[in-house]
């Protein structure tokens, strides 16, 4: 009899990529698929990228997210802002935006670490306690104040200090170093960093916002999110205000072209690698148990809010990369593009597919963007906007004879949960030993 070969089911997912890359890129290569069908294909990528963001949120946290969009806006604005200066030198210097987004995140991520170790709410009330009894009540609360206000201004002050010197810095190296690189490499390595800038400071935002939001209950959570989305869009049409380049509603242009399929598959796969090992983690299992019963895992001894806020950084980083893909493979950024109505478009994806699957989700992202797109060139001239009346016609069809989605929570490939490891066979005991152990009573 044959002894059966188990292969590690990375092996045919990582075939199955593999050849999907080939496919695509030698497609474009020859013609055999036209430049409209290719940008389709990274635009399915860039959708799948920013769904799974949400759907680590929803689907695998339970937390009804309805802001997903201004994290997009985010990462896809901060990622133009530093190619184009990087492109037209719109600062006057070709590097200042990517120093300053880097500082900027460093500075506020230092402002936060010191004063969480301060514990200023835990200080205030100690102070609090201690003055009580020396002055009167108002009197401690003017003196807890005014020391709160200086302590803050302090902390802020250092995280300024701290921001302004490292960009100093980062433009000594940066020119020094980078631009005297050759032209296709520094290309490469500023969209690299301006991707995970734009990432990283919607990640950042995320958080921030998270600390407050998260402690509310999922309705008003959805709320407060879809508040945090019209600021966000109500801030882009202004924008020119600040930064001029940027042109407010009228849209930002003259932003270089260099998502290819090759940086958003690779995007898409690192995506889901990270998000894959995460969620088989400890602190996956911990942000599934908070979405499954948040009472019960806090009973657990689990921290819900540091569930909640993993989940959500990570979220707004995917969108915030999925932004920065957008914006350099359309070449133009205007605020309507990320409105609270376009805010829906991951949802109905991972709804769609199924919440709490990766899998469904690139599954669905693909068929979205697939109809959406194929009914805008299907349909009649003038009938194009019908494409938004079909796919929700399909999508009420899939919830009324399939309520968990295409795949509900089931995974394929590599994507599914590991096997817990076998259990190890006894140890074979030496004769001697045994009969030792029987002679005392112990093998009995």
């Amino acid at each position: 009899m044959k002894r059966k070969i188990n292969y590690p089911s990375w092996i045919p997912t990582l075939l199955v990529t593999i050849a999907i890359y080939v496919l695509v890129a030698i497609g474009a290569r020859f013609g055999w698929i036209t430049p409209w069908v290719y940008g389709v294909i990274q635009t399915v990528a860039l959708t799948a990228i920013s769904a799974l963001g949400l759907n680590l949120i929803y689907g695998f946290n339970g937390q009804f997210s309805l802001g997903h969009i201004g994290f997009y806006a985010i990462g896809a604005y901060c990622s133009a802002l530093i190619t184009k200066d990087f492109l037209i030198n719109w600062s006057g210097t070709r590097i200042g935006p990517l120093a300053w987004v880097i500082a900027g995140i460093v500075g506020v991520v230092v402002t936060l670490i010191v004063s969480f170790k301060l514990r200023l709410g835990s200080l205030r009330k100690r102070l609090a306690a201690g003055l009580s009894n020396y002055l009167k009540p108002y009197e401690a609360w003017l003196v807890v104040a005014l020391i709160s206000m200086v302590l803050i201004a302090a902390v802020a002050a250092l995280g300024v200090a701290v921001a302004w010197g490292l960009q100093r810095t980062l433009a000594f190296i940066f020119d020094h170093t980078l631009l005297a690189a050759p032209q296709q490499a520094v290309e490469g390595i500023v969209f690299l960093l301006a991707l995970l800038s734009g990432a990283t400071l919607a990640a950042l935002v995320a958080y921030v916002v998270g600390l407050p939001l998260l402690r509310l209950g999922s309705d008003y959570f959805g709320i407060a999110t879809l508040g945090f989305a019209i600021m966000v869009y109500t801030a882009l049409q202004s924008s020119d205000m600040v930064i001029p380049t940027m042109k407010g509603a009228r849209g930002m242009v003259e932003i270089p072209f260099w998502t290819t399929w090759a940086w958003v598959l690779g995007g898409l796969a690192v995506v889901v690698i990270v998000m894959r090992n995460l969620i088989y983690s400890s602190y996956g299992r911990a942000i599934i148990a908070v979405r499954e019963d948040e009472i019960a895992a806090k009973t657990m001894g689990i921290d819900v809010v540091q569930a909640k806020t993993i989940a959500f950084t990570f979220g707004g980083f995917f969108a915030g990369l999925a932004g920065g893909f957008y914006a350099h493979l359309y070449k133009f950024l205007v605020p309507s593009n990320f409105d609270f109505i376009k805010g829906f478009d991951p949802l109905i994806i991972i709804v769609f597919g199924g919440l709490g699957s990766m899998t469904g989700t690139i599954l669905a992202s693909a068929l979205y963007i697939g109809v959406t797109e194929g009914f805008r060139v299907a349909l009649p001239q003038g009938f194009e906007a019908w494409r938004f009346v079909i796919f929700p016609i399909i999508l009420v069809l899939t919830m009324l004879l399939r309520k968990q989605g295409l795949l509900g929570t089931n995974e394929w490939g590599w994507l599914r949960a590991p096997a817990p490891p076998a259990a190890k066979p006894a140890a074979a005991v030496e004769p001697g030993v045994r009969e030792l152990a029987v002679g005392r009573g112990e093998g009995k």
